[in-house]
Formats: C-alpha cells, sequence, structure tokens
C-alpha cells in the first residue's frame, strides 16, 4: 500500500512538474508570440518606412532627373536659339551685302554708260558739251582712273573755253559792244578763275563795266587785279583804272589816294607822267571845293 502512494505521490509530483513546465512553456510561448509579435510590429514599421523612403528617394531621383533633363534641354533651346539668331543675322547680312552688290553692279553700268557716252564727246572735241555734262558723270560710280582723266580734261576743256570766251570778249570790245563783251569776260572768269589769264580778264570786265558806267562794279575788279599776283604788268593798269571810276563817282579823295600809291609803287610806270599831272590837278580842284565850304 506504501508503495502504490508512493507512487501515487510521484505521479502527483510529475503531474504537478508537468503542470508547471506546462504553465511556463505556455507564459514562454504566450512571451516568444508577443516578442514575434512586437518584431513584426517593428519589421512592418520598417518596411513601411522603407517603402516611403525608397518612394521618396524614388521621387526625388525623378524629380532630379527630369530636372537635369529640363536644364539641358533649356540650354540645347537657348543653344538652338542663338545658333538660329546667328544665322538669321548672317542670312540678313548676305541679304544685304547681295543688294548692295546689285545695286553696285547696276550704278557701275550706269556709269560705264555715262562714262562711255562722255568720252566721245571728249573724243569728238565738244568741249562745252563735255563741260555742261561734267556734273553729271563726276557723281557716278567711276573707278580712278577714269575720274582722274575725266577731271584733267574738263579743267583743260574749261581753260580752252575760258580763253576762247576771252578772246571773243576782246574783238567785241574793239567794235564797242561793250556789254556783249563783259559777258563774255564774265563767262571766262566762270569757267576758269584760276588761269593766267584770268588777271587780264577781270581787267578788262573792269574797263567794259566802266564803259557801261558800272563804275562801283569796275572799282572792285580793278583792286583784285591790283591785289593778285599772277600778273604784275597789269597792277599799275588797274590802280589807274582804279582812279578813273573813283573821279567819275565824284569819290575824289579816293581817286587822289590811288594815284598817290600808283606813284609810290609804280613811279616807273607808263602812266607815271599823266598820274603827277592829275593828281595835281585834283589836288586844285580839292582845293577850290574846301575853299568854297568855308564862309
Amino acid at each position: 500500500m506504501s508503495e502504490a502512494d508512493e507512487e501515487i505521490r510521484e505521479i502527483k509530483k510529475e503531474i504537478i512538474e508537468s503542470r508547471g513546465l506546462i504553465i511556463k512553456t505556455n507564459n514562454l510561448v504566450n512571451s516568444l508570440s508577443a516578442d514575434v509579435k512586437s518584431i513584426a510590429k517593428r519589421q512592418a514599421g520598417y518596411e513601411r518606412r522603407s517603402i516611403w523612403n525608397s518612394s521618396v528617394a524614388y521621387v526625388l531621383f525623378t524629380a532630379l532627373i527630369f530636372l537635369g533633363l529640363k536644364l539641358a534641354m533649356d540650354a540645347r533651346i537657348r543653344e538652338f536659339e542663338s545658333e538660329q539668331s546667328d544665322l538669321q543675322r548672317q542670312a540678313r547680312e548676305l541679304r544685304q551685302e547681295l543688294a548692295d552688290e546689285t545695286r553696285r553692279a547696276e550704278q557701275r553700268g550706269r556709269a560705264e554708260s555715262e562714262a562711255g557716252r562722255f568720252y566721245d564727246l571728249i573724243r569728238r572735241q565738244k568741249r562745252r558739251e563735255v563741260v555742261d555734262s561734267y556734273d553729271g558723270v563726276r557723281r557716278q560710280q567711276l573707278s580712278r582712273a577714269e575720274a582722274a582723266f575725266f577731271r584733267d580734261t574738263v579743267d583743260q576743256f574749261r581753260l580752252d573755253l575760258s580763253v576762247a570766251a576771252y578772246q571773243q570778249g576782246l574783238d567785241l570790245m574793239r567794235t564797242g559792244r561793250f556789254a556783249e563783251a563783259a559777258e563774255k569776260f564774265e563767262e571766262s572768269v566762270g569757267l576758269q578763275d584760276q588761269g593766267s589769264h584770268i588777271p587780264a580778264v577781270k581787267y578788262n570786265l573792269a574797263l567794259a563795266l566802266r564803259r557801261l558806267g558800272r563804275q562801283s562794279e569796275a572799282m572792285v575788279l580793278a583792286q583784285a587785279v591790283v591785289e593778285q599776283n599772277t600778273d604784275r604788268e597789269l597792277q599799275d593798269d588797274a590802280m589807274w583804272l582804279y582812279g578813273q571810276c573813283a573821279e567819275e563817282l565824284g569819290r575824289i579823295d579816293e581817286a587822289r589816294n590811288a594815284l598817290r600809291t600808283m606813284l609810290r609803287r609804280w613811279p616807273r610806270s607808263s602812266y607815271a607822267q599823266d598820274a603827277r599831272r592829275h593828281l595835281g590837278e585834283l589836288n586844285m580842284q580839292a582845293l577850290r571845293g574846301h575853299r568854297d565850304q568855308e564862309p
């Protein structure tokens, strides 16, 4: 009986130990389950954070890619626009150059035509027509050689026409046609005012104007002849003429001064003897005039 009891006690003891072990195991299982759940939650949170971070990183990466692409595209577009602007500018310059070249070609064509016509006049010695049409020809697009040749030729023709007009004026003076002679002398000066014959032209023009009763104009021309140095032999003649015109205008003092100047500067002039005699007459005339003015 005692053995059976002992076995029963052992069995109870084992049952109690088993129950404790079961309870402990259950507790451990529950604890393990709680740990597993906690780990699962943390893992789920980590996975969520990882997914979110990955999404954010993907979005940022994608945004950076698009930003980079946009910047690259903008730079490329600006480059294309710059190239397009350069090409348009070059196209405008080329069109302008083409237009200029076309215009120059047209002008050169007109110039060649005008130069040919003008040269034909020169070849035929049409001096008057050459001189009259020169202003229009020189505005054309001539070469340097053409311009120099035409200029020299026209200068020579002007001189020839000026001398011819001067000779015609002298012929008219000899026949007493002073108005026509004055026109020819003026034409001569207008054609060539720097020639060696111009002092003589101006002197004869002054003579013609004096005969026409235009002493004031004659005095201006006579003074110009006195002041020039191209033909010094005419200076005393011009001063004598100046004095005559002044006397005829009633400007006695001016006439006396002109005669004194002539005698001082050209004492051996062919007019010297007449000038001394006439100066005495003018002095007497001036003296009488002063006496008549006295009360």
